[in-house]
């Protein structure tokens, strides 16, 4: 905004036009009553206030902050933060009046200048209570085009027709990605490289497919059939790798990199996030039955709806910081709230959509077509997800439902039995569970024998449900007692039904003398019930673990009352009575429990147990935040996908959780997405060829690079939705077929060998002239180490091994043991912290879990050569592979080295190798040769 006339000016013409009157004597204007509600003519009373203040900064010629207001529907648009600066109707919504009258104290308008006078003030936000009307302009409309490339939909693009004559094999020549790749080859005036010899393309392979090297059986296996039929041979190979239970591992382990997922919550105290394993291992067996890649996704976001709840550990594998460090303050809990969705935001938009959605928390994405309410939208999704346990949703065909059922069937059978004789206790470790005889009530009261006691949560159960419970505030039931207010009236007595568990809570305490605490429920209408459940911060029980310290679960000791059909209370049931009076009475009884008891601890173990794949909570309100902030709502808007990529998705603000993300989970994986198929080759071209046809392979926006191969990445795209029906007959979506195509590419088969002439022109292979050479994962060495010791534990899932202490809350995690037999499973298996140094591989680049990770970084440090050289893991495992070969070959030297070099190579020693390593072996230091071959450049990098 600028002045380019004084204000006294212009009021004086509005003056006399709105009936303001200027009192000369004070150089200021007054506002006459009787015409403040007055019509507003945009011409005459609106349109100079805009020319004198606003347009010389927001006009045709310049707009600064991207806001023009030369025109309605450019003040309708809004500017860079993304809120509308006239919203007709609605002065209260207009962000322009928020600014021009400094309710923003960060903008104010003008920004260098007093603010306007009050009378022009009130002259725009009349004229936008009276509908914005600008002649001439009510029908206009911008039209957004979105040329972003990423945002176009796919189309498949003819496979160019090629001379193939560079080829060693002329048959591989009607690969369609060899006839992408070398049309571009062509123009750059380069050809493709000679075949890799076959031990290494069959040790290349191996690695890309299952992270494991082939061993030295299969190379030899494989150069014999290799001999007779090569193309044969090479089939047969990729068959098998595909099918082996290691390529699940392989590339979950890739998946696992780009949503951040890890076993710790990163904050402050870093807690173990219980049983966030078995997310893990969905993510492992999906890759495994080459689950449709839309169906994945699918489940991912909302897999409650179709019993795979599992799956939704997705949304929550980000960090996050726990509600006891976030504390009570209001506006930190709403600040905490809103960083926990931008979380969920930042998975789903970098690792499906290939989009830094979290660029639009703020304001309107700086490079990309994503609003401010786009960002929102799409929090809306996902506002029924906190991050927390649950007890997964399971198919009943799930084995672990199954499992749980047999467990349950023997716990109801002694149940069965104890009931003949009265109630009976339950310890579930989260809560203590109270049975009794059923009676229908419309009032129970507990009364509690002890003077100081916390609990989070008080459940009222009937027969009616497993968990639903009828003491919850939600349906109705009020709650009473004493101490009302709670300990020093911060833990008030309506928190035991609120339906939360945690770190708010109730605590009662009473002194000598007073009376005792208790708790009523009446409830809305008689309720048969059966059971009670008592627990102090369950939330911490089920999502935490391996902490020296957890909360105390007191046997709380209590009488209940019901309340009768003439209004009277009576006794009805006691902890006492269940635990000591009935047991004396029936010893019989003992027995039960304990075998109770026994079964409840294998059913945490072996059945549906709480895990940390998120909690679902009821949905609130979405509003804009403006610049982020929970301080400052604005318009509340429906979830949906962003606009520029057709998003919406047909909801209303009161659709239940489930139905929202049941239908972004639609909107997402529909084949009309142009992101979803596109991200996601470029993301296996990546992990095979080491380099995405787009290297920014979480950002397709204009900020991320361009594609290499934008035809060859848009055919790859078409082809996983839709693949050409030949041979095998691959299913749509698969993500082994798009496998199978590129590494039976004759680019991928290439040798890594270097060319001068083509390193002149292309000195980083991103036209493939040859297989680009890179070092191998963190996770391969590891597991290769291990492979060939030949003490690898190939058991696939189930609970990640432990390398870490037991450790006090706030304390910080340490290594205690990362080289013992408990550790010798794939790497994939080791619990994953963030913010934890494993003191071994996390030298070689293993993520730490706290930023997206769809591209590892390749560094060189001296730590490396001293891991590989001098750590107890690889001085151990270098004898046990010593030991293996002396026992396998016998005292001949020459014999020893060539097992050595077999089970770490794939080969046997060169003659100069066997030479180098007589001297050595004359000491009889066979783990030192091991050692040595483990840090050669050949052991860590891929040819």
């Amino acid at each position: 905004m600028h002045f380019k006339r004084s204000w006294l000016a212009t009021t004086v013409v509005l003056g006399f036009a709105m009936g303001h009157v200027v009192d000369q004597s004070l150089g200021r204007e007054t506002v006459d009553p009787k015409t403040v509600s007055a019509p507003v003519d945009f011409d005459e009373h609106v349109l100079p206030i805009l020319e004198d203040r606003c347009l010389y900064c927001h006009g045709e010629d310049e707009q600064e902050s991207g806001l023009r207001l030369d025109r309605r529907a450019f003040m309708i648009k809004g500017g860079d933060s993304g809120l509308a600066a006239v919203v007709p109707g609605k002065p209260s919504n207009s962000y322009l009046i928020d600014v021009i009258r400094h309710l923003d104290p960060d903008v104010k308008m003008p920004p260098d200048d007093d603010k306007l006078p009050t009378e022009e003030i009130e002259v725009l936000q009349r004229w936008v209570e009276q509908g914005a009307t600008w002649p001439d302009q009510m029908d206009d409309v911008i039209e957004d085009s979105v040329d972003l490339w990423s945002f176009q939909p796919v189309k498949r693009p003819t496979v160019p027709a090629v001379d193939a004559t560079d080829s060693v094999n002329v048959q591989s020549a009607v690969h369609p990605i060899d006839a992408f790749l070398r049309e571009k080859l062509f123009n750059h005036n380069l050809t493709m490289s000679d075949r890799a010899d076959p031990r290494i393309l069959l040790r290349r392979l191996s690695i890309i497919l299952t992270g494991l090297p082939p061993t030295a059986e299969e190379i030899e296996a494989y150069l014999v059939a290799e001999a007779k039929d090569p193309e044969r041979a090479y089939a047969d190979a990729v068959d098998r790798l595909l099918k082996s239970p290691h390529f699940g591992e392989r590339w979950a382990q890739h998946w696992l990199d780009v949503i951040r997922w890890a076993e710790t919550n990163g904050s402050e105290a870093n807690l173990y996030r219980k049983n966030a394993w078995v997310y893990r291992d969905y993510v492992i067996r999906s890759f495994n039955e080459d689950k449709p890649y839309d169906q994945f996704l699918r489940e991912q976001i909302a897999g409650d709806s179709v019993g795979v709840g599992e799956a939704m550990g997705f949304l929550v594998a980000g960090p996050h910081v726990p509600a006891a460090t976030v504390g009570r303050e209001p506006s930190a809990i709403r600040q905490a709230r809103a960083d926990r969705l931008d979380e969920v935001i930042q998975t789903v938009g970098a690792s499906v959509m290939g989009v830094t959605m979290g660029c639009a928390r703020c304001h309107n994405h700086k490079f990309d077509p994503i609003s401010i309410h786009d960002y929102y939208s799409m929090t809306a999704v996902f506002e029924d997800i906190e991050f927390g346990s649950r007890h997964p949703e399971y198919s009943p065909e799930h084995p672990v439902r199954q499992r749980g059922a047999e467990i349950w069937k023997s716990i109801a059978e002694r149940r069965k039995e104890l009931r003949a004789t009265g109630g009976w206790e339950e310890d579930w470790g989260a809560y203590r569970e109270l049975h009794f005889n059923p009676v229908t009530t419309t009032a129970i009261r507990l009364r509690f024998k002890m003077k100081n006691l916390f609990v989070d949560e008080i459940e009222v159960l009937g027969n009616e449900g497993l968990h639903d419970n009828l003491a919850l505030a939600s349906r109705g039931t009020k709650v009473s007692g004493f101490p009302e207010k709670g300990f020093q009236s911060r833990n008030p007595i309506n928190r035991v039904n609120d339906g939360e568990y945690g770190t708010m809570i109730w605590r009662a305490k009473v002194e000598k003398g007073d009376e005792q605490p208790w708790v009523q429920f009446d409830f809305s209408k008689p309720e048969t019930i059966n059971r009670l459940r008592l627990s102090n911060n369950r939330e911490y029980f089920y999502e935490t673990d391996y902490l020296t310290r957890k909360p105390h679960l007191p046997r709380y000791e209590y009488d209940v009352d019901i309340r009768t059909e003439d209004g009277q209370w009576q006794p009805w049931v006691g902890t006492w009575v269940v635990n000591k009076k009935l047991n004396q009475e029936h010893p019989e009884r003992r027995k039960l429990t304990k075998e109770i008891q026994g079964l409840i601890e294998q059913l945490a173990e072996e059945g549906p147990r709480p895990s940390f794949v998120g909690r679902l909570i009821e949905p609130a309100p979405t509003h804009v935040l403006l610049r982020g902030s929970p301080e400052s709502p604005r318009d509340e808007v429906a979830a949906s996908g962003p606009k520029a990529l057709a998003g919406d998705l047909q909801l209303t603000f009161d659709d239940p959780g489930p139905k929202r993300r049941r239908a972004f989970a639609d909107w997402i994986a529909s084949p009309d997405n142009p992101l979803t198929a596109r991200v996601m080759v470029n993301r296996i071209w990546h992990h095979i060829f080491g380099s995405g046809l787009v290297t920014t392979t979480s950002d397709f926006g204009n900020a991320g690079a361009r594609p290499t191969h934008p035809e060859l990445l848009d055919w790859l795209a078409a082809e996983f939705v839709a693949p050409t029906k030949s041979g095998s007959e691959p299913k749509s979506w698969s993500v082994k077929h798009v496998v199978r195509l590129l590494v039976t590419s004759d680019a991928f088969r290439q040798s890594s060998h270097p060319r001068e002439e083509a390193i002149a022109i292309d000195g980083g292979a991103q036209w493939l002239w040859r297989f680009p050479p890179k070092r191998v994962e963190a996770e391969v060495i590891r597991d290769t180490i291990l492979q060939a010791s030949g003490t690898l534990d190939r058991t696939l899932g189930g609970r990640s091994y432990r390398i870490h202490n037991v450790k006090e809350t706030y304390a910080q995690w340490e290594v205690v043991d990362n080289y013992g037999a408990e550790t010798w499973r794939r790497m994939i298996y080791q619990e994953r912290m963030r913010r934890v140094d494993d003191q071994m591989f996390t030298a070689f680049d293993f993520p730490d879990c706290g930023q997206v990770r769809a591209k590892r970084p390749v560094s060189t440090t001296p730590l490396q050569a001293l891991n590989l050289m001098n750590s107890d893991f690889v001085i151990d495992q270098s004898k046990r592979t010593a030991d293996r070969a002396t026992s396998e070959v016998g005292d001949a030297p020459a014999e020893i080295v060539n097992r050595c070099f077999q089970l770490l190579l794939g080969r046997n020693a060169s003659a100069e190798e066997q030479q180098n390593c007589k001297e050595l072996l004359k000491s009889g230091d066979v783990p030192l040769l091991c050692r040595a071959i483990i840090n050669s450049n050949e052991f860590a990098f891929l040819q």
